[in-house]
């Protein structure tokens, strides 16, 4: 059922506050950067922007009030017009069907379409940009209301193509708007950094990632459990509700933990082999074992075993680990100085 999308938002005020003063006041800026981890909120609202831009009734006359008085039109898209439910994407696409709502992702397009010989698996290429942007950069929006690009993982553009979008940012045309999303905002270029409003986006309240957990069909129990581990995302928090990924997460900590206290370095070397193959699940695995890691120390200490400190400081190792893959580590070399850190304390 379409609906207005930023009224889906959860728990990010301040960001929605920002939103809805520029759609009210009618000065929406011409690119903003959309910053906090990733399934927090960051896409659900550019496209809830986007959704307002394009939307066919917002800023129209809204009809009379309950006292014959015109009432004051709608901030936020209607949720219900054929632009409204053309801009959000379709699951099986990842884009929406509105042409005035661009996506640009790694991978999302086939390298017949970029006109490329391979497709994007390391970054977002300057084909891309080419292609999506500065091809449509000269004309006006196709329905004549605003132009949207979204960038996904917009640390992900590579040199060529941050340059390349730099200059449609720097002048861009009339009604265009660019929301640029992202968990990892020191990749970027300062000079995108510079041309763009950030809009930050704080991680969930454990609570708020347990009831839409429980609301995407996990039990709530285990709803309750993983949304503590989820670190305030609901993307985290289904990866860890995931059954076979939970199973998967647990081998890794066994055998993670099997390894630091191994007589030789085999076992190190062979669980940082795995991670390489596995890395897109690697820092739910790795959480998960900064996570148990966490509870033996506080079991012990209570217990006032004299294991409690080692473990502790194992459980801040592991949460280094999560912060270097944050910042693009190669995750084999990551799990491997993790292991090897671990094993000596």
């Amino acid at each position: 059922m379409a609906s207005d999308l930023l009224s889906q938002v959860r728990a990010q005020e301040t960001a929605l506050r920002t939103i809805d003063w520029a759609l009210e006041t009618g000065r929406v800026h011409h690119a903003y950067l959309f910053v906090g981890p990733d399934g927090v909120g960051k896409e659900l609202a550019a496209f809830g922007l986007a959704q307002a831009l394009v939307c066919e009734r917002r800023g129209g006359d809204a009809g009379p009030g309950l006292f014959g008085a015109a009432e004051r039109p709608p901030v936020r898209a209607c949720g219900a017009c054929s632009a409204c439910t053309r801009a959000v994407p379709r699951e099986d696409l990842r884009r929406p069907h509105h042409p005035d709502v661009v996506v640009l992702e790694r991978g999302l397009y086939s390298a017949q379409q970029l006109g490329r010989s391979t497709d994007e698996r390391q970054d977002i290429s300057i084909h891309q940009v080419r292609t999506l942007v500065l091809a449509r950069s000269a004309f006006a929006p196709h329905e004549g209301r605003a132009k949207v690009f979204i960038i996904r993982r917009a640390e992900e553009l590579n040199l060529s193509a941050a340059n390349a979008l730099l200059k449609t940012l720097e002048e861009p045309g009339d009604k265009t708007h660019f929301i640029l999303l992202s968990s990892q905002p020191e990749a970027l270029l300062p000079t995108i950094l510079s041309r763009t409003q950030r809009v930050r986006f704080a991680p969930l309240p454990d609570d708020v990632v347990g009831e839409l957990l429980a609301a995407a069909g996990a039990p709530a129990a285990r709803a309750e459990e993983v949304a503590r581990l989820a670190g305030g995302s609901v993307e985290v928090g289904m990866r860890l509700a995931d059954p076979e990924e939970s199973e998967a997460r647990e081998r890794f900590v066994a055998s993670a933990l099997a390894a630091t206290e191994s007589a030789g370095i085999e076992q190190v070397l062979a669980v940082a082999e795995s991670a390489k193959k596995d890395k897109d699940q690697l820092p739910s695995n790795i959480a998960a074992l900064a996570a148990t890691l966490a509870t033996r120390a506080a079991d012990s200490a209570r217990a006032g075993r004299p294991d409690a400190e080692s473990l502790a400081i194992r459980g801040r190792f592991a949460l280094t680990a999560l912060e270097h893959l944050a910042g693009n580590g190669a995750a084999q070399l990551v799990v491997e100085a993790m292991l090897t850190r671990m094993r000596a304390v």
